[in-house]
Order: structure tokens, then C-alpha cells, then sequence
């Protein structure tokens, strides 16, 4: 990976984007992606749009999604300990003793998951942490405290801990699912630009809000642009570590290339368009099997509209939903090599149809 890439990945994945409040995020984005694209639009929850070709008739989407999971403030305790609701699927489980940054209109208030020592616990009648029994301690004595450094109900918080990388070999952070999808596809862009190829039609990189909460951000996205052909990536589930079923969730290695998904939402003819590329172009690739929904921004686009041509790339992620997501650096570099190559594959008015 160039440095100018690496910079702005470390610094993209250190942002906060929480669900609801990507702005910030966004114009990390936009700001790296600019000078490949043609035109920009923003919609009015937030999802940004690189337009290639604006006037072309015949529209390829790229997708990733820009949020990630954070908390709520509820509740503040008249001894001045902060409550909370899931801000998407925040884990209760790994929030005890966790730093986290809550935002207010005053600035960042650092916070910690507070949670009592063992010394004072009955360990054997130990239960999980839930959302109700989880708390933020922003060291304020009382309630009216709390409110002076600017919190109220409604504030959104998210975990502290920032990028790094293990062994030389994995990135690892929280918000990799799904920042790097975003950083992913701004590569693409750039590629097509430096390495000047023309396209025949207009593609459309889409970096979408909400996905955390229902894939709300695809669903309006979709619907504006109407898109003959969406390729979408997002992170799935690494299940080589401990705990894991893969009679049920599948054999995906970190490591091993991009994971291509087959399920009903998932568009055969484009799915079989991205094998043969990958084939030809030699990158390795795994596969999965979806079921009834992909549970990504897939769903959203394919049934949008009368229906869009798509299909999912994902990357292999360990520990989804913590603050140490791990993905494999050659991973990263071969999903943005499979879209770039697929996007070149693509013909201008290409009929995907099964029957014509």
C-alpha cells in the first residue's frame, strides 16, 4: 500500500462515525476521494456520492458504509453515572473497563465502562454484562455535573481505542466494519483515475449512512440513484478462532482472499461476472453461503427500484463488533483489486437479466 493510502486509512479509521453523526467521517472521505471523481452529491441524512461519467445513462453502483456501532446516553443517576442504549449492535460483553469519548455540543468528555472488582463480587453467581447493567463513570460527582460538562440524554458515545497493526500483517481497530469498505472503494476510484481508464458508463461510489440500524442509509441511496448494477463490499466472519461453528457460519480464513457471496439477493450473472474476473486475474477468493438475506447493504439495493443488478464482496474480519477488528492486509489489497477489475469487466448497457 502507498504511504498517501496508509495515511488516510489510519486517519479515516480513527475518526468517529457514529450511526446518525457520520458527518465528520464523511468529510475525511470526500476530502481523499475528490480529486478521482467527476461530481459529488450528499444526501440529506448524510451519504456521500463520487459521480465518474455523471451524464453516462447506463449507472454502476460501488458501495461500502460509512457508520459504526456507539451507544446513547439515557439515563444519568443523581450520583452522576450515565445509563445507556445500543446505537446499532453495540456489545454490553466487552464494554466493562473500555474508554470511550462522549460527544457533546461542549466537545469530546472522555468517559470509562466502570464495573465492580472482583474483590466485592460473589464470582461464582458472576452473570454476562447487559445494557442494563453496563455504565459510563465521566468522574463527575452528581447529576448536575454531569449536565455542566455537556451531556445529556441523547449524546453519542463511542470506544477510545484507535488503529494499529499486528504482526506486520493485520490491521487491526474498531470500525473496520465498515471504514475500511469505504477506504476500499475510494482506492478503486483512485485507480481508475491514475491508471486512466475510461469508462463506458457512470459508476457511482457510494459511501452510505446507517447501515448499522437496518440499512437505511443503501435504502434511500438506491432509490435516488437507481442503478442498473451495484457491487457492494462489507466485512464478514473470520471462523478459524475459538468458538466458532463452521457447520453453521462457514469456513472463512483471514488471509485467503475476498468472500464471494451466493444467497437470492445476490445477482447470479454479476456473482459469476466477478468469479470469471478474479479467475482471470488471478486473486484468490472464498465463497459463502447467505441464505435468506446477505444482512449488508446488498439487500437494501438489490430489491430497490424495479430491482438492481447486485452482489456482495466482503472482506474476512475477526472479532466483528469490538474494538479490535482484524482484517488481513493482503485481504484489503485484493478486494480493492477484484472491484477495480469487475468495474473494467462491466459493458456498457450489459443485460444481466436470467432471460431476455
Amino acid at each position: 500500500m502507498r504511504q498517501e493510502s496508509f495515511d488516510f486509512l489510519q486517519k479515516y479509521l480513527n475518526n468517529s462515525s457514529p450511526t446518525g453523526f457520520e458527518s465528520e467521517g464523511q468529510k475525511l472521505w470526500l476530502e481523499y476521494v475528490k480529486p478521482y471523481i467527476d461530481e459529488y452529491f450528499v444526501d440529506t441524512y448524510g451519504t456521500v456520492v463520487g459521480v465518474i461519467n455523471p451524464q453516462a445513462e447506463y449507472k454502476v453502483v460501488i458501495e461500502a458504509h460509512a457508520d459504526e456501532i456507539s451507544w446513547f446516553v439515557n439515563y444519568i443517576t443523581p450520583e452522576g453515572y450515565i445509563y445507556l442504549k445500543r446505537n446499532g449492535g453495540s456489545d454490553a460483553l466487552i464494554a466493562p473497563s473500555k474508554r470511550v469519548n462522549i460527544y457533546t455540543n461542549k466537545g469530546i468528555v472522555k468517559a470509562v465502562f466502570g464495573w465492580p472488582a472482583i474483590h466485592v463480587r460473589k464470582v461464582e453467581q458472576d452473570k454476562a454484562p447487559t445494557i442494563e447493567t453496563v455504565f459510563l463513570d465521566c468522574g463527575a460527582s452528581n447529576r448536575e455535573e454531569v449536565e455542566a460538562m455537556g451531556v445529556h440524554v441523547g449524546c453519542v458515545a463511542t470506544f477510545e481505542d484507535e488503529f494499529t497493526v499486528l504482526n506486520d500483517r493485520y490491521y487491526v481497530g474498531r470500525a473496520l466494519d465498515n471504514r475500511i469498505g469505504g477506504f476500499m472503494i475510494a482506492e478503486v476510484a483512485r485507480m481508475l483515475k491514475e491508471n486512466g481508464n475510461q469508462l463506458p458508463f457512470g459508476l457511482y461510489v457510494v459511501n452510505a449512512v446507517q447501515e448499522e440500524i437496518g440499512l437505511r442509509g443503501a435504502e434511500m441511496i438506491a432509490h435516488r440513484i437507481n442503478p442498473d448494477v451495484a457491487i457492494i463490499t462489507d466485512v464478514t466472519h473470520d471462523t478459524q478462532s475459538p468458538m466458532y461453528d463452521k457447520k453453521t457460519s462457514g469456513d472463512i480464513h483471514c488471509g485467503k482472499g475476498p468472500v464471494i457471496a451466493y444467497g437470492p439477493a445476490v445477482q447470479n450473472n454479476v456473482r459469476d461476472l466477478i468469479i470469471r474476473t478474479a479467475q482471470e486475474k488471478e486473486v484468490p477468493f472464498q465463497r459463502s453461503a447467505v441464505s435468506r438475506a446477505t444482512g449488508t447493504d446488498t439487500d437494501a439495493f438489490a430489491y430497490s427500484n424495479a430491482g438492481v443488478a447486485s452482489a456482495l464482496i466482503s472482506l474476512p474480519l475477526k472479532y466483528m463488533h469490538t474494538t479490535v477488528e482484524t482484517v488481513h492486509k493482503d485481504d484489503v489489497d485484493n478486494v480493492i483489486k477484484l472491484i477495480y477489475e469487475t468495474v473494467l469487466k462491466i459493458q456498457d448497457k450489459q443485460d444481466f437479466r436470467y432471460l431476455s
